[in-house]
């Protein structure tokens, strides 16, 4: 993968494309994680799809710039993409607050979307402000004690019991930093500002005008950030297929890295003319 520039006003935005094979496919990341997240998918699709990703503003190679950071401005960064590597038409695929973004892309310009992929994201942009008493005991360890401690506390956020269990969570911990670009015990300070930005957007009204495109909405069943209600409103708002796995949380584009990769590969062949 080579790891071009867009120069969009005084700043940069940081790109990954693979070879212009097959239909192109672009994918949009969450709340602090870079465009290289997406690494389990872009690796294994690279062969049959022109696939591209990115990485939002202050976060990555890319530059913050002085706009206050909206989904929106994000929306317009994704086109630019686009734009900038002449791809008329993509498979989009958003995780998270890239599924908020994915969706206001298409609502801007619906007809440079083939398909929309929305995993482990939201309805509504504020609902990812809804707090419990898990969230809150867990988001207070991702904080404190030993870089250990905080690393498994980021670990039970992203990721199901069962799924822990599975694996030698120091490992893990050390193999996912390549994903995330950081320490998980380290969170980005752009965090907060991505979130405040979630937070505010609701497009949920006008959800309805995408129902003409493809639309595939997943969610893991014990996905705390973003439950399987959200994803099963989305749907509905949409008229898109909806899934819904066991044993997983929001973490599954990693930890089901390969059943994630076949769905997409089909869901695209399924909608590419």
């Amino acid at each position: 993968m080579i790891m071009p520039m867009i120069q969009i006003g005084e700043r940069q935005l940081s790109y990954e494309t693979s070879p212009r094979s097959g239909p192109p496919v672009l994918f949009i990341q969450g709340v602090g994680v870079p465009g290289c997240g997406w690494t389990p998918q872009t690796d294994a699709l690279r062969s049959n799809f022109w696939v591209t990703s990115f990485d939002h503003r202050g976060i990555g190679n890319s530059d913050l710039g002085k706009d206050p950071l909206t989904i929106d401005l994000f929306a317009q960064d994704a086109l630019a993409v686009l734009d900038h590597l002449d791809i008329e038409s993509a498979h989009v695929v958003g995780h998270s607050m890239g599924g908020v973004v994915s969706s206001q892309l298409a609502l801007n310009a619906s007809e440079r979307i083939r398909s929309l992929s929305l995993l482990c994201t939201f309805h509504k942009g504020k609902n990812a402000a809804k707090i419990n008493a898990c969230k809150v005991w867990i988001g207070l360890r991702c904080h404190l004690g030993t870089l250990r401690m905080r690393r498994f506390a980021f670990q039970e956020m992203i990721f199901s019991r069962h799924e822990l269990d599975t694996v030698d969570r120091d490992a893990f911990a050390f193999e996912a930093q390549s994903l995330f670009g950081r320490d998980l015990a380290e969170q980005p300070s752009i965090t907060m500002k991505q979130l405040s930005a979630l937070r505010k957007h609701d497009c949920s009204m006008l959800l309805g005008s995408l129902t003409d495109i493809p639309s595939l909405v997943i969610s893991g069943a014990q996905d705390r950030i973003a439950p399987p209600s959200e994803g099963r409103a989305l749907s509905e708002a949409i008229s898109g297929e909806y899934q819904e796995w066991k044993g997983t949380a929001h973490g599954l584009p990693i930890t089901q890295k390969d059943k994630l990769n076949s769905t997409l590969e089909k869901f695209f062949i399924a909608h590419t003319l």
